[in-house]
């Protein structure tokens, strides 16, 4: 960790972990956190679908919306679904991954919500629109829970001029065997 004289005590995004040179997130909380998310948008989605009455899907919207804004602007350590996805993972050891990769996810998550949240108002655009924002929004929560996939760590990947040491699943140092070679999951 770098000296204290080289930067501030607490990061706004991540923490210091002992042994990392960067801010860090919990990669096991975050998933926990997207599967809250998941579930309430998911579920707001389907209500829209069903009896095309949008306002759940508003209001998660703007529910979401804080969630990100929150996390970019005031910290993770403030915000509601990262703390409670904190605790539901609380006796597994945690997952550190470089908090900037996840500045990236969470601002497309913030760009995706604002853009879903004014074509349902301000420019009254058929609700179709917002259901198809907020669908692409959702598949990349449930990439991000179910699979661990992160579509804004994959883009900070390819495309940041730093590349990134620290990723979920250790997928920014590990070369899959190429195709059909044989590949076992017993041994390495």
């Amino acid at each position: 960790m770098p000296s204290s004289s080289e930067m501030p005590e607490r990061p706004t995004i991540g923490q210091w972990v002992t042994g990392v040179d960067v801010p860090v997130v919990n990669e096991r909380a975050v998933r926990a956190s997207a599967g809250i998310l998941f579930l309430g948008g998911f579920a707001a989605w389907m209500w829209a679908l069903a009896t095309g009455d949008l306002q759940p899907m508003r209001a998660f919207g703007m529910v979401f919306a804080v969630e990100m804004l929150i996390r970019l602007v005031v910290g993770t350590a403030y915000t509601p679904t990262l703390l409670l996805g904190t605790l539901l993972t609380r006796a597994q050891r945690p997952e550190w991954v470089e908090a900037r990769s996840k500045v990236l996810a969470w601002s497309l998550g913030l760009g995706m919500a604002l853009v879903g949240c004014v074509s349902l108002g301000w420019l009254g655009l058929p609700a179709v629109v917002a259901q198809a924002i907020c669908g692409g929004c959702l598949l990349l929560l449930y990439l991000e829970t179910a699979f661990g996939f992160c579509a804004g760590c994959a883009l900070a990947r390819r495309f940041s001029r730093r590349k990134p040491e620290l990723c979920a699943g250790d997928t920014c140092t590990y070369t899959p065997p190429p195709r059909g070679s044989k590949h076992s999951v017993l041994t390495d």
